[in-house]
This record gives C-alpha cells, sequence and structure tokens, in this order.
C-alpha cells in the first residue's frame, strides 16, 4: 500500500510540473490505440504520408518533420518516447513555463529533422554506404524533440547537473549513431545538438561550472568508459545497424550453424562460402558467446573501480584500451591484406563506411585510454596489501591450468575435431582461445570442434580464465581502502577514543600517516609533503610533555620539518618552551551545551529558521551515511557536487571532510528532508572523545541545495544542539575556519598579516571569514587554533606543503582563476 501511494504521489508530482506533457503523451496514445498504430506502429500507406525522411521531403510532404511528431511507431518505441516527453517536460516547464517548452519541443524537432536529413541527402548524392542507407528510410516519434527539449533545459539547472546530464544524453546519442545509425539516432543526435545551442537563449546566462570534485571526476570517466563498453552490444540488439561503429556487433552477435553442417558444406561447396560459415561457427554457441563479451565485462568492472576511485582500475583501463586498439590495427591490417571477395564480416563495408569501419575501432580504445590517462591523478585509491599479488598469483595458476587442459586434454581426443590437430597445432591455436571471437572473424581456423569434450575445451579455456579475472577484479575494486598501514590506523583510532583535540577525529582520516610514542600511549598523525612533515590537530591519546619533542626528533632523524598544524593552546604553549614560533591559522567555534538556550534577541535568526521548518514541513533526520537509503544518498552526493561545480576552484581536504569521510560508522549525518523526502541541506558530525566516552561533537561537512528552504544550515544547527543536549553531551563544536580570527585587538606579526592576505584572497570563492561570521549567530566561544614550527626558514616549505594539503590537485588554470578572484575582490 506505501508503494503505490509514493507511486501515485509521483505521478501527481509529475502532471503538477508538466501538465503540457502529460497532456501530450495522453493524446498521442488515445488515438494511436484508437486508430490501432499501437502497438504495432502505423501501417505503411499512413507511414508514407506522416513519416519524415529524405524521400518524403524529395516527394514534396513538407508537413513531416511535424506530423511524424504524432505517431512514435511500436509499444517499445512508445514507451521510451513517453518517458523522454514526461522526463523533458517535468525539467523544463515549471522552469521556463509551458509556452516556450512546447517550442522547443517542436522546434528543436524539426530544425533537427532538417539538419539531419540535410546532411543525409548531401551523403546520399556522393555515394552508395551509410548515407544512402539512411537516406531510404521513413520514421516517426517525438523522442528527437524531447532531447532536444532536455539538453536546452539543461541551461537552467546547476553547473553540476548542467554537466552530468549533458555528458550523459550526448555520449548516448553518439554512441547510438556511431553502434546503431539509424535515421531516428541521426536526428535525435542533431535534434540534442539544436537543443544545446537553443538553452543559450532562455534567458538565464549560465555560469561556468567549476572544475568537478574527485568524485564526480570518476564518475564522469566511469561513464565515459562504460559507454565505450556497451557500443558493440548496442549494435548487436540494433533492429539494423548500419552506423560506423556497427560493424562491432560480431563481436557479441553469434549466428548459429553446427559444425557437421559446416563441414558438409565445405566439402561441397565453393571455398568464400566455407571460409563465411567457419567464421560463423566461431561466433556461435554459449561459451563463444560469453568469450564475445568479455572485452565489455572487463570494461564494465574496470569502470565500477574507476568510480571508486582505485589506482589499479586505471592501470588495468588503459592497459586493457591498449590491447584492444592493438587488435583492432591487426584486424585492419588482415582486412586491408585480404581481397574483398573473401572477406566475410567486412566484404559488406565497401567504399568509405569500410575506412571508418576500421579505423575507429582502433582511434576508440585509444582515445580511452589517453583520457584515462590525462586523468591518472585522480585515480589514487589502493587496495590492502597483497590484493593485487594474490590476484595476480591466481590469475596465473588459472591461465597454467586451462592451458594445460586445452593442450593436453584436446591432444587426446583429437579424433573429436574435424581436422584432428597434433600437440604443435594445438599450442599454435591457444592463445587465440583467449581472443574475443568477434577479432578472429577474418582469421582461418584450422581445426572445428565436433564432439562434447573438444567443443567445451575449445569454446570455455580462454572463457573461464577471463572470468576468474573480471572476477578477481571486481572483488579486489571493493575490497576497503588501505591506508599507509591499515594496523597503524586501527591503533590511532583507539588512541582518538581516548583524547584529543575537538578536532581530533579528523586524525582518522584517510592520508594520514601515524607516528607513535615509546609508550605507545600517543600518537601524532601526519602527511609528509616535500620535507615537511605536517600534522593534522593535536596529539591523540594520552601525550606528556616530550611527545611533541619526540616527534621532532623523528622527523629530524627522516630530514623532515614539523609543523604542527590546526592545534589548540595547550599543544602552542609546549611547542614555545622548545624554542618553537607559531601563528593563528585558524578559528575554532565553541557551544557549551548544559546551559545553552534559544532565548533573547541575539538568538532570533535561530528561532525563526526552526519556525519556518516547522511551517514547510522540514524535519531534521538523523542518518548514518554507510547505511542510509539510496535516495538519501543520492541527493547528499548531488547537494555536495553541486556546491563544488559552482565554486570554480576543487573541493579543499586536509581539515575540511567531503563524501568520502562521511561513510566513518561513528560519523553521523542530519538532514533537513521535507514531506516529498527532499533534502535541503546536510551536515555531519564527528565525535570528541574523552577515556573511551563521547564527551561532544563537531561540525564537519556542510552543504545545502541551491534551490532549498532557507535558513537551513541555522536549522541544522540548533537542532544538532538539542538533540545532543538530550544525550548529556557537553559542547558542540562549530570546528575552525581556516584563515579566519577573531581580532582581539593586538598587533599581528608580519607572518600573520601574510595569512591574512591570502584568507582575504580565498574568501571570494571559500568563504572562510564569511563561515566565521555565520558561526557568530550561535554565541559561541572562540577559541585559537595554530600553527607551530621550529625554523622560520622553512616557512616557504610549510606554506607550500600547507596548500598541497588542502589543494593537492589544483591547476595552472585554477590558480590564476584564484588570482582573477582576488582583483575583483580588491576591485570591489
Amino acid at each position: 500500500m506505501t508503494g503505490l501511494v509514493g507511486l501515485v504521489r509521483s505521478l501527481v508530482r509529475v502532471i503538477r510540473r508538466a501538465p503540457l506533457s502529460v497532456a501530450f503523451v495522453l493524446m498521442v496514445w488515445a488515438y494511436g490505440l484508437a486508430t490501432r498504430s499501437l502497438p504495432g506502429g502505423p501501417g505503411d500507406r499512413l507511414l508514407q504520408h506522416v513519416g519524415t525522411g529524405v524521400g518524403p521531403l524529395e516527394a514534396g510532404r513538407w508537413w513531416t518533420p511535424v506530423s511524424a511528431m504524432l505517431w512514435w511507431g511500436t509499444i517499445g518505441a512508445a514507451l521510451v518516447t513517453t518517458a523522454l516527453v514526461l522526463f523533458g517536460g517535468a525539467l523544463a516547464e515549471h522552469r521556463i513555463g509551458g509556452y516556450r517548452t512546447g517550442a522547443l519541443l517542436v522546434g528543436t524537432q524539426v530544425v533537427g529533422t532538417l539538419i539531419a536529413l540535410s546532411l543525409v541527402g548531401a551523403g546520399a548524392a556522393l555515394g552508395s554506404g551509410w548515407q544512402s542507407d539512411l537516406a531510404a528510410e521513413v520514421v516517426v516519434g517525438a523522442a528527437p524533440g524531447a532531447v532536444g527539449l532536455i539538453l536546452a533545459a539543461s541551461s537552467t539547472m546547476t553547473a553540476l547537473w548542467r554537466r552530468r546530464l549533458r555528458l550523459l544524453v550526448l555520449a548516448a546519442l553518439t554512441m547510438l549513431v556511431a553502434y546503431s545509425g539509424e535515421l531516428p539516432e541521426v536526428i535525435m543526435l542533431c535534434s540534442g545538438l539544436v537543443g544545446f545551442a537553443a538553452g543559450r537563449l532562455l534567458g538565464r546566462p549560465e555560469r561556468h561550472p567549476g572544475p568537478a570534485s574527485r568524485t564526480e571526476v570518476r564518475v564522469l570517466i566511469a561513464l565515459v568508459v562504460a559507454a565505450s563498453a556497451v557500443g558493440p552490444i548496442v549494435a548487436a540488439i540494433s533492429h539494423s545497424p548500419i552506423g560506423p561503429l556497427s560493424v562491432l556487433q560480431f563481436v557479441v552477435l553469434s549466428p548459429p550453424p553446427d559444425a557437421a553442417t559446416v563441414q558438409q558444406i565445405c566439402a561441397t561447396s565453393d571455398v568464400g562460402m566455407c571460409r563465411g560459415l567457419q567464421a560463423q561457427l566461431r561466433l556461435s554457441g554459449i561459451g563463444p558467446a560469453l568469450a564475445s563479451t568479455i572485452p565489455v565485462l572487463l570494461l564494465l568492472v574496470v569502470a565500477d573501480g574507476l568510480r571508486r576511485g582505485r589506482r589499479a582500475a586505471l592501470v588495468v583501463g588503459i592497459a586493457l584500451n591498449l590491447v584492444l586498439a592493438a587488435l583492432g590495427v591487426l584486424l585492419a591490417a588482415l582486412v586491408v591484406s585480404t581481397p574483398v571477395e573473401q572477406l566475410m564480416v567486412y566484404q559488406a563495408a565497401p567504399g568509405a563506411r569500410r575506412i571508418l569501419a576500421l579505423t575507429l575501432p582502433p582511434l576508440l580504445p585509444l582515445a580511452v585510454a589517453a583520457l584515462l590517462w590525462w586523468t591518472r591523478d585522480r585515480f589514487a585509491v589502493r587496495a590492502p596489501t597483497g590484493t593485487y599479488r594474490r590476484l595476480l598469483v591466481t590469475s596465473v595458476s588459472v591461465l597454467v591450468a586451462v592451458s594445460a587442459a586445452y593442450v593436453l586434454l584436446g591432444a587426446a581426443v583429437a579424433d573429436q575435431f574435424d581436422r584432428p590437430p597434433t600437440l604443435g597445432q594445438l599450442l599454435v591455436d591457444l592463445p587465440e582461445r583467449f581472443l574475443p571471437p568477434g577479432y578472429l572473424g577474418e582469421v582461418d581456423p584450422d581445426f572445428l570442434p565436433q564432439g562434447f569434450l573438444a567443443t567445451l575445451l575449445f569454446e570455455w579455456t580462454g572463457v573461464v580464465f577471463w572470468l576468474v579475472v573480471a572476477g578477481g577484479l571486481l572483488s579486489a575494486f571493493r575490497r576497503p581502502r588501505a591506508g599507509p598501514e591499515a594496523g597503524d590506523a586501527a591503533r590511532a583510532r583507539e588512541l582518538a577514543r581516548r583524547g584529543g583535540s575537538n578536532l581530533g577525529w579528523l586524525t582518522t582520516w584517510p592520508g594520514n600517516a601515524y607516528w607513535f610514542d615509546e609508550r605507545g600511549e600517543a600518537a601524532v598523525a601526519h602527511r609528509v609533503i616535500g620535507s615537511v612533515a605536517l600534522t593534522t590537530a593535536d596529539p591523540i591519546g594520552t601525550p606528556d610533555g616530550d611527545t611533541v619533542a619526540e616527534f621532532g626528533r623523528y622527523c629530524q632523524e627522516h630530514s623532515w620539518t614539523p609543523a604542527f598544524y590546526s592545534v589548540t593552546d595547550d599543544t602552542r604553549k609546549v611547542c614555545e618552551s622548545l624554542g618553537w614560533s607559531s601563528v593563528q591559522v585558524a578559528e575554532e567555534t565553541v557551544l557549551p551545551l548544559p546551559e545553552l538556550t534559544f532565548t533573547g534577541k541575539k538568538w532570533q535568526d535561530v528561532r525563526t529558521a526552526l519556525n519556518r521548518a516547522a511551517k514547510a514541513g522540514i524535519t531534521a533526520e538523523w542518518i548514518r551515511y554507510a547505511d542510509a537509503p539510496l535516495s538519501l544518498t543520492d541527493q547528499v552526493r548531488a547537494i555536495s557536487e553541486e556546491w563544488v561545480a559552482d565554486k570554480g576552484l576543487p573541493e579543499m581536504g586536509f581539515t575540511l571532510g567531503g563524501l568520502d569521510e562521511l561513510a566513518d560508522p561513528e560519523v553521523r549525518c542530519l538532514l533537513a528532508v521535507d514531506a516529498d523526502r527532499t533534502v535541503h541541506g546536510v551536515t555531519s558530525w564527528l565525535p570528541v572523545h574523552r577515556d573511551g566516552a563521547v564527551i561532544g561533537w563537531t561540525l564537519d561537512f556542510m552543504r545545502r541545495r541551491e534551490s532549498g528552504f532557507r535558513g537551513v544550515m541555522e536549522f541544522l544547527i540548533a537542532s544538532a544542539v538539542q538533540r545532543f543536549q538530550e544525550e548529556d553531551a557537553q559542547f558542540l563544536s562549530l570546528s575552525g575556519a581556516p584563515l579566519a580570527r577573531l581580532d582581539r585587538g593586538e598587533q599581528p606579526a608580519a607572518l600573520q598579516r601574510l595569512l591574512d592576505v591570502i584568507g582575504h584572497a580565498l574568501e571570494p570563492v571559500y568563504g572562510f571569514r564569511s563561515l566565521l561570521a555565520f558561526k557568530a549567530k550561535f554565541q559561541p566561544e572562540y577559541r585559537p587554533l595554530h600553527l607551530c614550527y621550529p625554523d622560520p626558514a622553512a616557512l616557504p616549505a610549510i606554506g607550500l606543503a600547507i596548500a598541497r594539503a588542502y589543494l593537492p590537485e589544483v591547476t595552472a588554470r585554477q590558480s590564476a582563476r584564484l588570482l582573477t578572484l582576488r582583483a575583483r575582490a580588491r576591485s570591489g
């Protein structure tokens, strides 16, 4: 019953958001069923009057680009078109209005159709081939207009979703044209490009999207790799694929003749027919069908690993695409060196189409490999030590086992082949057992199996090996990421539960290495950047007066400069007693909870946020991110990526958590959720421990939906205060605002003034000072956080290490943007 109610609510929302599109869909379905053009599509006579194409336009039926929109073909095509029209309408109508939505739906289809048919007609006039095949088609459907509407409406979205939607749609359209290549796909691509251009005329200037975050880049690259993988399957399942890459359908499409029939025909027919049937036989059966999809399977596994940021997936992806490119080159060389009349697969691809069919297959994986190499810095997550060594041992063992089985057992049952092979012939044929059968379509087989065991060996030798490799890679990519030393990370986590500063839980984040004192009772989390050992917050555990000095000596032994970053006054005093220098680098704000109440004029903004949330039906919902429903975590991820995309600079890390840090089971997330389960904002809270007990919580992750409820952050923090008070927590820390500080009236030193200038430069992008001003609404206690260092001469190296810790992936272009923002801030 609950699911039915949710479905009804979703339908009501769609109708409210897209009444014009819903009415259009209902109208087409009504007269389609009434005229019996659904579910089988319009009859030939009706199609000649309403369908569009080069022929109808040449015959003077000028209205067909519009009339084609009113009939949607078979039931399958009608369902796909319905989904596209409703999605485009829901996206556009409430943003740009019904009239402009209708104009874009019709306009992009008409203009896109005319452009596509003009290109097809011009190409067909120059010769036969793909364009001539397209020129003979007559098509109907409103999918091109819906695609054009979606891409046009994308210009009204945030930078993140604009980028995601455009990449997804354009990649899908390009893949359909390349692999299927029928006239509807070509028209959809042209209409989509028209919609892409028309979106700039909707009146809302597009903000240039900032660089994608690490997570977003991984998702986008994985999407590209997955799209390149499934292309051959698209060609195989297409009704009549004619695109430039459609010949790759033979990688996954397996005609089914049997060996006995092939042998009989080869004994009585010409050589060309015999070789053709032998090639088809190579592609038949369950084993060859699975072997044909091995590249697709491996690339999809690689895409999953890339989505997770795995370094090994990057290496495997580059290597696999280079191998596929090499196979494409070898196949092209074989086809070029073989007389056309002797070709089987490529004989039907003459002229320019054959050139494209031979050049694009190696170029496509080469381009994917180049893309992976270009973005290699975004994939740095490694598996636990020994993971890939064990996978290599397992894979080699399976390779040796199946190879030995094929050669030795094949020799034992040689009479089950149509031409009994020798041991040497089996060894020569062995490498071909591990290649996709589609790449062997133009290679003469020396022998073919007839008996059961011979068929099993011939078809399944390579399949077993590659399935083990694919399964092993998938398992390895899903294993928990490894830090510098997994045992050290667990040990440090236990020490963090004993004690540390309010930022102590930051020390458990990935990226840190750990030093433990001689007692084993304290640790210093740090990361070595250049010659600087940059720490994260105060020592954790139960440090004594010698902990800082011991760590300093440890760094000296390794020729590092220690730099204690974001440490409290207690650690600063210890460092200064050793003769070190210090400078304030952040301002922490803390709310003591036992006596806190939201009364008085100073709390007006907070009370207003709570009251408005109640009236809007927005509630505070606590979750553990790793265990939360996908419907919520997807929204949190989208809100975060939207925030990053609009900044123009990469997401900062180090002491500022992102999505990766939310998965910690001890981190609590608080969401602002309305009655429709839309997430308006999210905060995350890190535990603060003393002697194993949680005594307080520290705010880390803060994101809000751009179009969400105003005052959502005040609402979430106030709700967290109320919850933590119920749990008898002692305090709530709003964390530190980097490069921002409270003016306490003292004369700042030269280094402090420099940091103030840097903080001012970053303010237009990251808003640290605005963040500190926002936290002032909660009447907090202010506590300075410091950088302590032993040698002032090392300050340039320390400053560079801090910059690289926060922005490890900043590019020269982004640095230039930072300077531009700084100049604008000065002029403003």
